[in-house]
């Protein structure tokens, strides 16, 4: 199958699927000397793992993981870095409803088309379960930007129609404060009072996270089709049930005058060149410029709900399809530290990447 890596300089392939024995990932250009933490790698995976409150599906992982390889003595060797997350908790009779049939909104139909072949237990290699790998490497990800003094941190600023303020400086305690990951408490409560009565009525809700990343320096980001925001983009939008992306002004930039958008430069007080709003985003011309990034990810209701719906079998002949099994009621929760994982993925890439744009 193509298509399973991403990134260049620091480059991640994973592999496995949602039923099989467990979910990895290579990680290939970090280098060697990077002081890895066991324990963010940890922390991360714990925020994604399923069953970790009321209001997420409740398959139970513990998300326990093996480094294969790449680490000596608690650093990085410039080698492959190889990561394991093995599957505990799988309940394939759960799927056997559906093998010979395609649930609406999910890859089973396109799967089938594409390869003429299909795991249908858990959606295979389509499943969400993937993102284990990509939230394990991100966090070695992280420890880079960390490195080089960027941070990230992404939160819920919506669930349906409730929204939260945007927060410009987002503050990871009181993120993790409560179980849908929102920067606002009061909207939080409102958002879990919502989520559950969804769950209840066994059907999803959408949402939206917000990710701010802190620190940047100008210059990460390639003019032409590798621009920063391009390649957020593509990262963002691979992560499933992902339906939207805005970074900086976003859509809004369509009603607004140029004179109203363009952000004026000026020298602040540390001889920094700064500008005085930032509806670029930090990105100009495909190039960070300093400035923090900030991105918005829509992400739409899981497709699996507890209700029968219309759809076809393999033959083409008409059915019914009837959700079974554990899912999400809201996949923005755990979408939390994936968008993280994601955007510190781009940021190692091109940080690497800047490395040889001049002498």
């Amino acid at each position: 199958m193509a298509g399973s890596q991403f990134g260049k300089a620091f480059r991640i392939s994973t592999y496995g699927e949602s039923h099989g024995p467990g979910i990895g990932v290579v990680i290939d250009g970090c280098p060697a000397g990077l002081d890895l933490d066991l324990d963010l790698i940890e922390k991360d995976l714990q925020r994604r793992r399923p069953g970790q409150s009321k209001i997420v599906t409740q398959r139970k992982e513990d998300e326990s993981f093996e480094i294969l390889s790449g680490i000596f003595e608690g650093k990085t060797t410039g080698t492959p870095i190889s990561i394991f997350i093995r599957n505990k908790d799988q309940r394939s009779k759960d799927y056997s409803h559906i093998a010979q049939k395609y649930r609406p909104s999910h890859a089973d139909f396109t799967y089938d088309s594409k390869y003429g072949i299909r795991d249908y237990k858990g959606g295979g290699r389509s499943s969400a379960r993937e993102t284990a790998a990509r939230v394990a490497s991100g966090a070695v990800a992280k420890m880079l930007c960390n490195h080089y003094g960027i941070k990230i941190t992404a939160y819920v600023s919506s669930v349906g129609s409730i929204k939260a303020p945007e927060i410009e400086n987002p503050d990871a305690e009181v993120i993790e404060s409560n179980i849908v990951r929102c920067a606002d408490p009061s909207a939080a409560e409102e958002m879990i009072q919502l989520i559950t009565k969804i769950r209840k009525a066994g059907d999803t809700i959408g949402g939206i996270v917000c990710c701010v990343v802190q620190g940047m320096p100008v210059g990460l980001g390639e003019p032409v089709f590798d621009k920063l925001h391009a390649d957020l983009a593509k990262a963002m939008m691979s992560i499933n049930a992902v339906k939207g992306f805005e970074y900086g002004s976003g859509f809004k930039a369509a009603e607004m005058k140029g004179s109203e958008h363009n952000d004026q430069f000026y020298t602040d007080s540390d001889g920094l060149v700064k500008t005085d709003t930032n509806h670029s985003g930090g990105i100009q011309g495909g190039i960070s410029n300093g400035m923090d990034i900030n991105m918005k990810i829509a992400f739409k209701p899981v497709a699996t709900i507890v209700k029968d719906q219309n759809s076809v079998d393999k033959e083409g002949k008409a059915t019914t399809v009837t959700g079974k099994g554990r899912h999400d009621p809201c996949v923005v929760p755990r979408a939390v530290p994936i968008v993280e994982a994601m955007a510190a993925l781009v940021m190692a890439d091109h940080i690497l990447r800047n490395r040889q744009s001049k002498l």
